[in-house]
């Protein structure tokens, strides 16, 4: 399945990277200028991480019959339902306030920045298919078991590529932003 979408493979283009050297991911927090904001920031990318994690055990949980079906539909619900709702959020955030301030501060990363917006927008055709599988599975709980357990596989199909997705995605995000951050003093 991974296939079936544009997710990048190759690092963030090396011109993008030269302030990661001069302010590696080790010495972030120490940093004068790694500041309250950014720590929020980086802890809502852990947060993506742990959710899509979570439901993608919980889709091999109830495909393995570890889980029930209803119980499954439940934390699909409230986890996957959390993971898309506060994915497209913070990559609407992201692409209309946070990556023009980084722009703003240097526009020698635009292209990097560029690339990160065209993983937000192949994230939402992932993310718009995960819910109609998750929204399908969950209906056809009450339906029909069969169908129900199908659809679970797909789900959890699905459920890999966002977390593949992500961790590139969001790795490659941190390496570029939090060093234009540290080095301007930005969100201070």
């Amino acid at each position: 399945m991974l296939d079936t979408y544009a997710i990048r493979q190759d690092d963030m283009p090396q011109e993008m990277r030269f302030l990661l050297d001069r302010y590696p991911r080790d010495t972030w927090e120490a940093h004068p200028g790694f500041r309250e904001k950014t720590k929020h920031w980086l802890g809502a990318h852990q947060m993506f991480r742990r959710l899509a994690e979570r439901v993608r055990l919980d889709s091999e949980g109830v495909l393995n019959k570890d889980i029930g079906l209803d119980e499954y539909a439940d934390r699909l619900s409230r986890f996957g339902g959390a993971l898309v709702g506060n994915l497209h959020g913070h990559h609407g955030w992201e692409d209309h306030s946070y990556f023009p301030e980084l722009s703003a501060a240097d526009p020698r990363f635009d292209a990097g920045l560029e690339i990160l917006e065209a993983d937000h927008a192949e994230l939402d055709r992932v993310l718009d298919d995960f819910t109609r599988a998750a929204n399908r599975m969950i209906k056809l709980t009450s339906l029909d078991e069969a169908q129900a357990h199908e659809e679970a596989a797909v789900v959890h199909a699905t459920s890999e590529v966002i977390e593949a997705f992500l961790k590139r995605h969001l790795s490659d995000e941190e390496d570029l932003a939090v060093p234009i951050i540290l080095h301007h003093r930005l969100r201070g």
